[in-house]
């Protein structure tokens, strides 16, 4: 049985990824829970085979309860835990930019990803890119759509691609025109039209910030130009993404929209193309509704694409500023719009540098942090 070691067990694809061990004959090894070490109790009840735990601070009182189990504390701590068990594959399903030094580690040991941390590639992309190529390890897609284009890919060569499509909701705002966005509060933010997930990518849907974020992740998972990888509107959230041919013809995964089936397929890495549909037009793929993407309505996908063409610590600045800004709304500190200008202003602020290291990286996010975090004490 293939052994796993899950990061973020707590979260929204840790819980789904969890429910999906044991019909799949998976082993869970290890997992991290950051500060909900409550669920610590159930996780091993259901997992008898983990030998180590990573949470965010040491209590003797829950290590005490589990004594023949490994506990790991901290981000160093989910480095160290890595290392200590001899896992098949980790799914990295940490949010922000915690996540990119574990998917380095992995790359490092030639353990598989199945990487759900978009983080890791908007940030650490070119790292990632330049460890692959001294390493065994491969990453698997968790998000959605660059599963669903994992696929596509697996259905056709890739001489045939045109283009590539991520398909967006629109998150929970889509229906509003900008000046009514002023006052939407964090409680509306997080009712998203089609998709159960975590807060931060919930809200990153509504600014569409999310979609900046899967472009960078096509660019680096596919290798594929940039100028060629789109973003389309599609209300129903049913096709996860699209390759566009060559003879304007489409392929595209359709189903449900549930994380389930992209957990079970990174994890298995499995040979088939399920739902996968090749159609003559966007209208064959069944009832559904298709807009074409306006960048006015949406900003903060070219602040993304900015971030990306420029490269060195810019996309870094660009995750670290809306991490905090999202936190900041989440909180009640600042309105939704005010997102957007935090990032624009702290991607116009801050000094592009390279080139990149690890350690680079982690000052410059610590100090777009301080900065943000400064300006709203």
């Amino acid at each position: 049985m293939k052994k796993l070691i899950l990061l973020g067990a707590s979260g929204n694809i840790g819980e789904q990824t969890l429910l999906t061990l044991k019909k799949e004959k998976i082993t869970l090894v290890g997992f991290s829970v950051g500060e909900h070490t409550n669920k610590i109790k159930e996780i091993v009840k259901a997992n008898p085979n983990v030998k180590a735990i990573c949470v965010k601070h040491y209590d003797d009182k829950i290590s005490d309860q589990f004594p023949k189990i490994k506990f790991f504390v901290g981000n160093k701590g989910l480095l160290q835990l890595i290392n200590y068990v001899k896992a098949d594959i980790v799914l990295n399903a940490l949010v922000g930019f915690v996540g990119l030094a574990p998917t380095l580690e992995c790359i490092k040991n030639n353990i598989d990803i199945a990487l759900a941390n978009k983080e890791s590639l908007v940030v650490g992309g070119e790292l990632i890119k330049k460890a692959l190529k001294h390493s065994k390890s491969k990453i698997y897609p968790v998000d959605s759509e660059h599963s669903a284009i994992y696929k596509c890919f697996k259905a056709t060569k890739r001489e045939n691609v045109k283009e590539i499509l991520i398909t967006a909701s629109g998150g929970a705002f889509r229906n509003l025109k900008r000046n009514e966005l002023k006052s939407v509060t964090s409680k509306q933010a997080l009712k998203h039209p089609t998709w159960k997930m975590g807060k931060r990518v919930t809200i990153d849907s509504a600014t569409m910030l999310n979609k900046g974020f899967e472009v960078i992740e096509a660019y680096y998972l596919f290798n594929y130009p940039l100028n060629k990888i789109k973003v389309l509107m599609h209300d129903e959230s049913y096709v996860h993404s699209i390759l566009k041919l060559k003879d304007n013809t489409y392929l595209g995964e359709v189903s449900k929209p549930s994380m389930i089936n992209p957990i079970i397929y990174s994890l298995k890495d499995k040979k088939d193309t399920v739902n996968v549909k090749h159609v003559k037009s966007l209208e064959k793929f069944g009832n559904f509704h298709f807009h074409e993407f306006n960048e006015k309505r949406y900003p903060m996908v070219t602040y993304a694409l900015c971030a990306i063409k420029e490269k060195g610590v810019m996309p870094c600045v660009l995750n670290a500023s809306d991490e905090v800004a999202v936190s900041l709304f989440l909180k009640g500190k600042i309105s939704f719009l005010d997102i957007e200008k935090i990032v624009s202003r702290s991607l116009r602020k801050f000094k592009n540098q390279s080139p990149v290291t690890y350690d680079l990286l982690a000052r410059v996010d610590q100090k777009v942090r301080n900065s943000i975090m400064e300006e709203y004490r």
